[in-house]
């Protein structure tokens, strides 16, 4: 058999022990490990099990990782997350929908600070969820804008996706970070404008909240300085060249801590608890990396990504049909797998596919991380939307009929991003 057909059936046996609910780390380490030494021997894939772990570790670049978590948790103890809502539902929940709206609203404000899609939905369903009881708000509303507002936290930056996916493809994280800015903004907007369209239909799925004065509103401006600042510091740091991805995560991880003890909201048992997510959720996430790149030496020496990119890039079809095909093959993995797991196990492979046909490397992670994004709130898996059943005790098909209507509008903002590349590339082009 060739290295590629050894390649090909890596893949299948890697897909098996997926759905056999071994965790994808450790899976993909031992499909990596057990297919480098069919082909090279038991030696240097011992040599790869001792060199790859050193080279993750000891790399510089994936230190913004824990630093971009702890700052989120810091967040969250602080209780920014609280006063987002309150802000958004001030000048919004008089609306028809404007609850949800606000939810969404906040949603993206707090994903600007915390990185985590899972993280923001939890917060944000402990914070809105009651309000919009409270409101005879139709569960399915309720719990969909919730499920999808907190989805957009994986492409406003910090993110950790689009660190992962820079560090696999050698891109700029400060770039890619200020390409999914736009993106994410927009897709607040999306939701939002799906809402409205929502309660204009069924006027009775959100009714008005309460209305607040003017005066209120401006208030309320000056309880969210904490967070404008923190985002003014890391994104706008690194636009303009102050400091390095790595850099602002520790000013925003120091920055969210001070917040936290100048609110009082930082007991020992408080800290103790965000230092050991931290922890926790930064082992899962390197453990994950390292399977990935023991499974890409594998891929490597199977020369399996380059002979699929020859083969791809030689197909009779307008480029933008191939990347169509891909960006449907990584919608359907996110169905059943982890946002995460998607780009360390596909970006490998499509990443030199994208580069033959002369795509750009940052608007492709930006479509891979906004395509993916989409799993957390499509059946079967939707991790978001265990989590809002968990918090809400609504039947989950309420919740999967709530979010139907935002992966329609998922669909059609990804659309606007394949064909306006320019709003992803903007401000990255002008970074100094």
């Amino acid at each position: 058999m060739s290295p590629t057909v050894i390649g090909i059936i890596g893949i299948g046996v890697l897909l098996i022990v997926l759905f056999s609910r071994i965790p994808i780390g450790p899976g993909m380490a031992l499909v990596g490990f057990a297919g480098f030494a069919f082909l090279s021997g038991m030696g240097p894939a011992l040599g790869v099990l001792r060199q790859v772990p050193f080279e993750i570790f000891s790399e510089y670049n994936l230190s913004v990782v824990p630093l971009f978590i702890l700052m989120g948790s810091f967040s969250m103890t602080a209780g920014l997350s609280e006063d987002l809502y309150r802000v958004a539902y001030k000048w919004l929940g008089h609306l028809k929908g404007g609850l949800a709206m606000a939810t969404v609203g906040a949603c993206a404000f707090f994903a600007a600070i915390s990185g985590s899609s899972v993280a923001t939905a939890a917060t944000m369903a402990t914070v809105a969820l009651p309000e919009m009881r409270r409101y005879k708000y139709a569960p399915s509303l309720a719990t969909g804008s919730i499920a999808a507002g907190g989805s957009i936290g994986i492409l406003i930056p910090p993110s950790v996706i689009l660190i992962i996916y820079g560090v696999i493809a050698q891109q700029s994280i400060g770039k890619l970070f200020l390409a999914g800015f736009i993106p994410g903004v927009l897709e607040a907007v999306f939701y939002i404008f799906t809402i409205v369209v929502l309660v204009q239909i069924n006027p009775h799925l959100g009714p008005r909240g309460p209305q607040t004065n003017f005066r209120d509103k401006m208030i309320s401006m000056v309880r969210v300085w904490e967070v404008v600042l923190l985002f003014l510091c890391v994104i706008g740091g690194i636009y303009a060249g102050v400091f390095t991805p790595t850099e602002a995560a520790g000013v925003g991880a120091f920055g969210a801590f001070f917040f936290a003890l100048i609110r009082k909201r930082l007991t020992l048992p408080n800290f103790k608890e965000s230092v050991t997510d931290t922890t926790r959720n930064t082992g899962m996430v390197f453990i994950i990396i390292l399977g990935a790149m023991i499974l890409g030496y594998f891929l490597s020496i199977t020369r399996l990504p380059f002979e699929m990119a020859s083969l791809i890039a030689d197909l009779p079809v307008n480029r933008y049909i191939i990347l169509t095909f891909i960006l449907l093959l990584l919608a359907m993995l996110g169905c059943i797998m982890d946002s995460m797991a998607i780009v360390l196990l596909t970006v490998p492979i499509f990443f030199p596919v994208i580069l033959g046909l002369n795509f750009d490397p940052i608007w492709f992670g930006i479509l891979v991380v906004r395509v993916t994004e989409m799993g957390l709130i499509t059946p079967p898996v939707g991790i978001n939307v265990y989590i809002i059943k968990g918090i809400s005790n609504e039947p989950m098909g309420t919740i999967f009929r709530g979010v139907i209507p935002f992966i329609v509008a998922d669909i059609l903002h990804i659309a606007l991003l394949m064909a306006v590349p320019q709003i992803t590339l903007f401000l990255p082009s002008m970074m100094a």
